[in-house]
């Protein structure tokens, strides 16, 4: 009676498939915009003190890459064990995945701690040989480090209420944290407001205090208003069999997401052979592109656990329509990104005081790299539909080609020809290597697992 209590109640196995994505996913998309807007905003004004800030700012991306892996596959973990928990009826497995999931973002931060006091200054060396960008990047990522407590608490309190398809009081905590960020950058940056001028320094500490905002908002929604969770951690000891379990998703993404903080590196490594301003504007890029790709992991955020929990409730169809619907609305956002990326790239990088150096290497840049956008987002929304259902290795798999195996050997092979633009082409070349990949284990997972599933009802 429990059991089907719960499935009555869950709106993820009961209300229709279309508005249930958009109630779900429409908050993490608004504010995942958010977030893209704070990581473009602090860009825009470290621009402002000079290039080789901003380029020591690019090159803190595989660092901070590496960080949101550790928490972020965590976080998958977490979701699709707790989903798909709530679509069993298992309560006493869903607050398992809780209060453990909240023991490793603890674990992840002090390992960040660790690597925060010891490690920054050699991570930049191997990079670049320019002392003033060394010595921007070292001020900048040590504090990103040392007090990643908050993006580790935000991460796993957000996944709790997302899990729970609480979406809406995610996108307050969210936005809460990247308004935080906005407010302080130009406050802190340029000491206004009688606050101290702190260069870089400041840019790092507003980005941190938006985090610490987030996550200190998430765990009290999550004590105060989510039901389907109780946090206790009387006689709590870890449990290796959930931690098993979570890392099982979770692994792949850490993988994955791990091996794009190596792409990036080997990415600066290779342009950093024409110049460093080659370097700022692939970490331009970055922070553009994200406008574009964080609201479709806003839309996949929200997809997930919808997956996930008519997984446990073995409900094929529905399953199934998730999936297809996203798969739309991913290709029509990233259509939108296309056209913008296409028309308007000096535009954009004038948001970031480019040089006329800059401009004459960045404009191609966003024209050629775009082209790959509607295909990524087809593997996006197919990748997560495999974490969803515990089979991250897939994921991992496709984003191994598409990153190692394919991306990287292609940028430095072009980059041999001496020109940087052709560079630029190993976005589009990896993209449908990635596109092969994912389809043919879309075939695999529909006949091992997917198939198997009673089809059920709307």
């Amino acid at each position: 009676m429990d059991e089907e209590l719960l499935l009555e109640e869950n709106k993820m196995g009961t209300m229709p498939i279309n508005k249930l994505l958009i109630t779900m996913s429409v908050p993490m998309m608004l504010s995942m915009l958010v977030q893209a807007l704070y990581n473009v905003v602090d860009s825009v004004f470290v621009a402002r003190i000079e290039e080789d800030a901003l380029t020591a700012v690019s090159l803190a991306f595989p660092m901070q890459m590496l960080m949101m892996a550790l928490g972020m596959g965590m976080g998958v973990g977490v979701n699709a064990m707790l989903s798909k928990s709530l679509g069993a009826g298992d309560r006493e497995r869903v607050n398992k995945a809780a209060t453990n999931g909240i023991f490793l973002a603890a674990v992840s931060y002090i390992v960040f701690l660790i690597v925060g006091l010891t490690l920054i200054r050699p991570f930049y060396e191997t990079q670049i040989d320019n002392p003033n960008i060394v010595e921007y990047g070292v001020t900048y990522l040590t504090i990103c480090t040392t007090l990643s407590f908050g993006i580790y608490s935000q991460i796993i309190f957000e996944r709790l209420l997302q899990s729970t398809g609480m979406t809406f009081y995610n996108m307050i905590t969210q936005m809460c944290g990247a308004v935080t960020n906005i407010i302080l950058d130009p406050i802190l940056i340029f000491g206004l407001l009688g606050a101290p001028r702190m260069g870089i320094a400041g840019a790092a500490t507003a980005t941190v205090a938006g985090q610490i905002v987030a996550g200190t908002l998430a765990l009290i929604i999550n004590l105060k208003v989510n039901k389907e969770i109780q946090i206790s951690f009387k006689g709590f000891r870890p449990d290796m069999k959930v931690i098993k379990r979570i890392y099982s998703v979770g692994l792949p993404s850490i993988i994955m997401q791990s091996i794009g903080s190596v792409m990036v590196y080997g990415m600066n490594k290779i342009l950093g052979v024409f110049s460093s301003t080659a370097v700022a504007v692939f970490g331009v890029y970055f922070k553009l592109q994200s406008f574009i790709f964080m609201p479709v992991f806003g839309l996949n955020n929200g997809m997930i656990p919808i997956i996930a929990y008519n997984y446990g409730a073995k409900n094929r169809r529905r399953m199934v329509r998730t999936m297809r619907i996203a798969c739309i609305y991913a290709v029509a956002v990233m259509l939108v990104g296309v056209l913008i990326f296409e028309a308007l790239p000096g535009e954009l990088f004038a948001l970031f005081d480019a040089s006329e150096h800059m401009l004459s290497m960045g404009i191609p840049a966003l024209r050629i790299i775009a082209v790959h956008f509607p295909i990524a987002a087809v593997c996006i929304i197919v990748g997560s539909t495999f974490q969803s259902l515990g089979n991250g290795i897939y994921s991992m798999l496709t984003s191994i080609m598409r990153q190692i195996v394919v991306l990287l050997p292609a940028a430095y092979l072009l980059a041999r020809s001496g020109n940087v633009n052709n560079v630029w082409w190993s976005f589009p070349i990896a993209e449908v290597m990635s596109l092969l990949c994912t389809l043919y284990f879309l075939y695999r997972i529909n006949r091992e697992i997917i198939s198997q599933v009673p089809e059920g009802v709307d």
